[in-house]
């Protein structure tokens, strides 16, 4: 077998951890999670498997959208800590070899940052072109990324007397990328982080930050706003080769390719398979493994030395926009029928395990599917132990609960009274007394355990993160079976979406299977398709043996 080096691609076979420090765990017993507590939790990282670290933002703010409102993007917030312990979670990180990226949200700022304030002090302020202004709206704005709170994306700045773009709340407005000095600027800021040691960025809301139709004369000031991207991506590289860029790019396949750099690359170097992850749930609704089937096989060629990003959960609502109205339904009614966890009419605000009713044997499936699928696999914090939501908390934060520790007060996160914590503990069948860290650390049967051991078995199955996937004809609607193949190594990964046992009989060369999670053989028939039985919503990994 040829033996390549990958160190530069260390991003394909990566375990991703996404956390709020704000939510993680309060070293000091003020309320919020800080860098402290953080670096107090790097060994739980380390030793669930995780190889790269996300942070979300910890940069000051006004406090109006979760941290997303930035009025400082080369701060870090006080009461989060300060630059001296973050470069402190850094160290650490790397001394276990685990990397850190950080959010780069930089398609807006908060409308108390000094750039917007002096924008709004006078048409003639330096910073004013920073913004988007019009005298008066265009016809036929877009949408606002929030229906329920906005009802556009522009809005009247009663002293300067015209309208300010924001596609997302009206106290963020958008930034100007046809403006070069804010082009220079995100370069400034990128710069910055990855001088303190940082591996690369999740850059929010990507198809917003090229966005230029509320410009005049946009293709005049700026062509090609793509350009520009893969002009970021070069100097990100410039500056540390091994870095990455992980965009979220919510839109069709095609539309996702072109932030990849198109056939050529050069751009992203990671984008979230939302279309994936709405299919998945889909199947899940269904029983039914074709619809996830299709999202793979849409999946466009990637250019080298790119990488989908798989998730089962994120920070946000779960969204399925990309599934037409009656499979949307299909979904809310089997994992969200109470339309108060649902949102905006296009997503579920609920974490996984209530959806299934806290049944192991799906939420496995689910896992098992994070780490089998091609795609570098991304954990939200809380997942390794099977955190809920909390629905009595607005919107999408009611997925941002406080990590569940121990069964103590306020789930081991803070020794501050309830009312000082950023947000409510998660309470009921999936409060910290039934669901937390410490009791599941030592389980054998607890779903930590399973993460550990699913993850160890990942970090040595080289041919997932690097491989070339082909599906294979399970004969079965339930089932999902793929192969991942790398120089001469093969594993077969089977999922059965449905309750009901399966035979699997797929033909496959080779001596005999060895079940990657149980060391168990499976000798192969000389001729004839291989039987593999699969429980109700049971998996299998298989490496094929020459």
């Amino acid at each position: 077998m040829r033996i390549t080096d990958t160190s530069d691609l260390w991003w394909k076979s990566a375990v991703i951890y996404c956390l709020d420090v704000e939510t993680f765990l309060d070293a000091n017993g003020d309320g919020r999670g800080d860098f402290v507590g953080l670096a107090h939790r790097i060994d739980h990282l380390a030793t669930l498997g995780v190889t790269c670290l996300w942070l979300m933002p910890f940069y000051p703010t006004a406090e109006r959208d979760d941290g997303y409102d930035i009025t400082d993007f080369y701060g870090v917030d006080p009461r989060l800590g300060s630059h001296g312990e973050l470069v402190e979670v850094l160290r650490l990180a790397a001394d276990r070899g685990m990397r850190v990226i950080v959010d780069l949200v930089v398609n807006h700022t908060s409308d108390q940052h000094p750039w917007f304030r002096s924008a709004r002090s006078s048409r003639e302020s330096p910073y004013r072109d920073w913004y988007i202004w019009r005298d008066e709206p265009p016809p036929g704005s877009a949408e606002n990324v929030f229906p329920d709170k906005e009802d556009g994306v522009w809005q009247l700045d009663e002293k300067t007397g015209q309208y300010y773009q924001h596609s997302f709340y009206r106290q963020q407005p958008d930034l100007n990328v046809t403006n070069p000095a804010v082009r220079d600027e995100v370069a400034k800021i990128m710069g910055f982080w990855l001088q303190l040691g940082i591996s690369g960025f999740r850059v929010d809301a990507v198809p917003f930050f090229l966005d230029t139709a509320g410009v005049e004369n946009a293709s005049e000031l700026l062509a090609d706003p793509h350009e520009y991207l893969r002009d970021l991506r070069a100097f990100m590289n410039r500056r540390s080769g091994q870095s990455i860029l992980l965009g979220e790019v919510n839109l069709p396949y095609d539309d996702q390719l072109a932030f990849f750099g198109g056939p050529l690359g050069g751009e992203l170097t990671m984008q979230f398979d939302f279309n994936a992850m709405q299919r998945m749930y889909l199947s899940f609704a269904r029983q039914d493994a074709r619809p996830l089937i299709e999202a793979l096989r849409a999946r466009p060629a990637l250019p080298d030395g790119a990488q989908w990003a798989i998730f089962v959960r994120n920070h946000d609502e779960l969204t399925l926009d990309k599934l037409s109205e009656e499979e949307r339904q299909e979904v809310f009614a089997a994992f969200g029928p109470d339309p108060s966890m649902q949102l905006y009419g296009r997503g579920l605000r609920r974490r996984l395990p209530p959806m299934v009713d806290g049944d192991p044997r799906r939420i496995r499936l689910a896992y098992s599917l994070l780490f089998a699928l091609p795609g570098t696999p991304t954990l939200f914090y809380g997942e390794e132990i099977g955190m809920g939501e909390n629905l009595a908390i607005e919107g999408r934060s009611s997925v941002r609960t406080p990590m569940q520790w121990t069964p103590g007060v306020n789930g081991g996160f803070s020794t501050a009274p309830a009312k000082r914590l950023p947000a409510p503990v998660t309470e009921g069948g999936y409060g910290p007394e039934f669901v937390n860290v410490e009791a599941q650390r030592n389980d054998p049967d607890s779903l930590l355990s399973f993460l550990r051991a699913l993850i160890e078995r990942y970090q040595t199955t080289f041919e997932i993160g690097h491989g070339v996937p082909e599906l294979l004809d399970a004969g079965a609607d339930a089932v999902l079976a793929h192969a991942m193949r790398w120089d001469e190594g093969c594993v077969v990964l089977v999922h059965n979406f449905g309750a009901a046992p399966v035979d699997v009989a797929l033909t496959l060369e080779g001596s005999s299977l060895l079940d990657l999670l149980t060391g168990t053989r499976l000798p192969l028939p000389e001729s004839g398709p291989a039987h593999i039985p699969l429980e109700g919503y049971g998996f299998r990994w298989l490496r094929l043996l020459p």
